[in-house]
């Protein structure tokens, strides 16, 4: 797939197949995450793989209660309270690959670097066919003490990126992208 047509055509997917997303498959959209720009070539980034259904289920449902409980009505996203206390919502659609991108402390800009990270995985994935979607709604209790205990995550990295990945079921529409906003050019 050409890189302009990838960029033009990935869109975030929210539902999958049961099919499992093999290792090596995963391995390389890790390999593809790493070839990311970093600030000083420091490369801040570390990996979490996901791929028990169950857990993910389970993880689901901690995630909702967790966001249901500190959503304010200010929030952007309180329009989503409905769906989050749905018991048949799944957070994470159901796919079954949740690959976490962890910032370590020592990045000048860490957090930066992870997202262009994810950015080439999401890519890569759907250059060969894969769908991806990032949850935003699990980073915050991701990064909760308890939870990266429970995973195995250092307490001083930051999980700055949840992104699912599985095969596609259906397809996913086009949506509309806004015109950018170039508020100087000199």
């Amino acid at each position: 797939m050409d890189l302009i047509e990838a960029i033009y055509s990935r869109r975030s997917v929210r539902s999958y197949t049961d099919q499992q997303v093999e290792k090596p498959v995963v391995e390389a959209l890790i390999q593809a995450a790493v070839q990311a720009p970093s600030a000083l070539n420091q490369q801040p980034w570390a990996f979490v793989v996901i791929q028990d259904r169950k857990l993910l289920a389970q993880y689901s449902n901690r995630v909702k209660a967790h966001v249901l409980k500190s959503l304010k009505p200010e929030s952007p996203l309180y329009s989503h309270r409905e769906a989050l206390a749905n018991p048949e919502y799944n957070v994470f659609y159901g796919a079954g690959t949740l690959i976490i991108v962890c910032a370590k402390p020592e990045g000048v800009h860490a957090e930066e670097d992870c997202s262009l990270a994810a950015q080439n995985l999401m890519l890569a994935a759907h250059a060969t066919g894969l769908g991806t979607c990032p949850i935003g709604f699990a980073q915050p209790w991701l990064n909760l003490a308890r939870t990266k205990r429970a995973l195995g995550i250092p307490l001083n990295y930051t999980v700055v990126f949840p992104v699912i990945v599985g095969y596609p079921k259906g397809d996913t529409p086009l949506v509309a992208k806004r015109a950018p906003e170039i508020v100087v050019w000199r």
